[in-house]
This record gives C-alpha cells, sequence and structure tokens, in this order.
C-alpha cells in the first residue's frame, strides 16, 4: 500500500473537472465515508471517469449527448498535520470498514474508531467488486462478520489486483492537495 507523500501526484476521474473539491458534494455513504476519493493509479481515474459520465448521463446530471470524462490531477502538499489510517491490505478489517460505511448499523465501533482520520487510504472497492461485497452484505457467505464469510468474500475479490484509493475526509486534509492539471478521456 501507498502511502502519502509530499509531491506525490493523485488522479480524481469524474465526469467534471474538480478544481477545488468540496465536501458537501461527496457521497456519504462510500467505502471510507463521505469523502474526496483519489487513486495513485492513472488508469484507474480513467475507468471512474468513463463510469461515472456514463452514470451521469443516464441520471440526467449531464447531457446525453457527453462524450468524454475528465482526470482531475492533484499534488499533495505536506501532510505532517493530517492524521491518516492505512489499510495495508484488503483483509477483515478492510472489509468491515467498507460495510461499516455502507451500512448505517453494521460495525459500528469500526466506523466510530475512524471517524477522526483527515484521510484513510487502503484498496478500493469498485464497481467491479460491488457484486461480491453486495453479496457479503446480503448473507450470501454466511452472517456478516462470520470467519467463514470474511475469508470467502475476501476470497472471491482477488485483493492483490486492487488498485489504492484516498479518501480525503476533512477540509484540513483538502487543503493538503493543490490542483495541477485535467485530462479530457473520451468515451467508447
Amino acid at each position: 500500500m501507498k502511502e502519502i507523500t509530499a509531491r506525490m501526484l493523485l488522479y480524481h476521474g469524474s465526469y467534471c473537472v474538480v478544481e477545488e473539491p468540496n465536501l458537501d458534494k461527496c457521497a456519504k455513504y462510500k467505502d471510507f465515508g463521505q469523502g474526496f476519493y483519489l487513486t495513485s493509479s492513472k488508469r484507474q481515474a480513467r475507468s471512474f471517469a468513463k463510469i461515472a459520465t456514463t452514470k451521469a448521463k443516464n441520471d440526467g446530471i449531464i447531457p446525453a449527448n457527453t462524450d468524454c470524462g475528465y482526470i482531475s490531477c492533484f499534488k499533495v502538499n505536506d501532510i505532517s498535520d493530517v492524521s491518516c489510517y492505512y489499510f495495508p491490505f484488503a483483509d477483515v478489517d478492510w472489509l468491515h470498514c467498507i460495510v461499516a460505511h455502507r451500512r448505517k448499523r453494521v460495525f459500528v465501533d469500526l466506523r466510530k474508531q475512524l471517524e477522526d482520520y483527515d484521510v484513510i487510504v487502503g484498496k478500493i472497492a469498485n464497481d467491479d467488486t460491488n457484486t461480491t461485497i453486495n453479496a457479503y452484505m446480503s448473507h450470501v457467505f454466511g452472517k456478516m462478520g462470520s470467519s467463514a464469510a470474511d475469508k470467502m468474500c475476501i476470497g472471491l475479490l482477488i485483493p492483490e489486483r486492487l488498485q489504492d484509493q484516498f479518501c480525503f475526509r476533512s477540509a484540513k486534509a483538502l487543503s493538503k492537495l493543490s490542483f495541477q492539471y485535467r485530462e479530457s478521456i473520451v468515451l467508447g
């Protein structure tokens, strides 16, 4: 797992250019909670841009004839005074964190333990993994939180193939990002 360092470049894929992230516009029930999500993988950001643009078109947020999405690139500034929590692996704690942020009444203690962190870093649970995580939350693999269900879910996710994600969850964390450039991503 990559740790955040000064001068590191991170990428955000979306249907629009984001130069100044706003936490109020960030969805609440994402993997690591409400925050601005980035990745160190430009390829992953490109995939997100395409997916987000298609969803925005389908939801009527942007015109149906929109033919491109965007990658917004940010440089990380000095983060010495920012509290960061790292999930080095896609393990049981990581899985429970994701579920805790997607379902209010599950793994509440873990979610509360993470509330005060400015940034959470870990593997990404993206559209490719949602089916497996939804099956886990529906008890398809057994009781959620049981050793057997946890092991089955994590095994199916093929964690070694998952990219990273960085969730900037506070105004303090966002102040450590400086917009660098944008890149258009043609759909198709």
